[in-house]
């Protein structure tokens, strides 16, 4: 069974594989704010990126000379978590390292996922906890779902910053040299299912730190990431959703040399510490 968390005014529930968040919704309409999961166009609701953010070149690095296989978007998001606390409005679930993720990625790590309501508000907080005797290099993201019930055209994503993005395109599912402009009207991105036609926007670098989803000019819900530095978006074309993906590292480049420790974007924590991020989703 999946866990629940509540208040007055929301209830999300979260699923214990991946601990990844199928459903978000409002108490005074019913109204579901996150993707169903149709596996027609996208199978998956709003699963975790760790220890990589995208595609590795030939789905593997190297560590102290040793190769590594790891595949898109690592392993987290596939595997079993345990929950370790759960009160009404919280519920903290954990993926500890195990023989089977030393052969994909060589650490004693502890991940934790931290759902938290306030009010209008979900907060989710990750935490990378290093119980090695090395510094542990990762990536981590988010990549939640947003249903979009209504004529894709009926929406538009509003920037909190007005700024001319630089968007990067992928090539074989890695990061290209190819790039272009991407300019905010008065902070808008209208949404057209031809700005996805080549999969993900990216953006490597950017101010802005929180995104609305606007339908019909008037603000639905909004995403805040004040503590990652990357961002894709992206949804299937025809599909009914928008993924609003709050990074810290991404695909490798064209250019990767495979070691992880020089790989663009890597974070690192070290021995004995622990890392934390968190962003949120706030029903307007």
């Amino acid at each position: 069974m999946p866990v629940t968390i509540s208040n007055s005014k929301l209830s999300a529930h979260i699923n214990y594989i991946g601990a990844e968040l199928f459903s978000l919704k409002s108490k005074e309409n019913n109204q579901e704010y996150i993707w169903e999961g149709n596996p027609d166009f996208w199978g998956k609701h709003s699963p975790i990126l760790f220890p990589i953010v995208g595609t590795l070149k030939n789905n593997s690095y190297t560590y102290n000379g040793k190769q590594f296989q790891l595949l898109r978007h690592g392993l987290a998001r596939n595997l079993n978590f345990s929950l370790i606390y759960n009160t009404e409005k919280q519920a903290i679930f954990s993926l500890q390292s195990s023989e089977g993720t030393k052969q994909a990625f060589p650490f004693e790590f502890e991940l934790q996922l931290t759902y938290t309501l306030f009010d209008t508000k979900l907060e989710i907080k990750y935490t990378v906890i290093n119980n090695d005797k090395v510094d542990i290099p990762f990536s981590i993201g988010a990549h939640p779902a947003f249903a979009l019930p209504n004529n894709f055209q009926n929406y538009a994503l509003e920037f909190n910053q007005q700024e001319t993005l630089t968007c990067f395109t992928l090539e074989n599912d890695l990061i290209s040299d190819n790039n272009f402009e991407v300019v905010l009207v008065n902070k808008i991105l209208p949404l057209t299912y031809s700005k996805f036609e080549k999969d993900a926007l990216i953006f490597k670098t950017l101010q802005t730190r929180a995104i609305t989803i606007l339908e019909k000019n008037k603000p639905l819900l909004k995403v805040v990431f004040d503590d990652f530095k990357n961002l894709g978006i992206w949804t299937k074309v025809d599909a009914p959703f928008i993924c609003i993906e709050p990074w810290l590292g991404y695909s490798d480049t064209i250019y990767t040399t495979g070691n992880i420790l020089e790989k663009e974007g890597i974070q690192i924590v070290k021995e004995n510490t622990k890392y934390e991020c968190l962003f949120s989703i706030e029903i307007l």
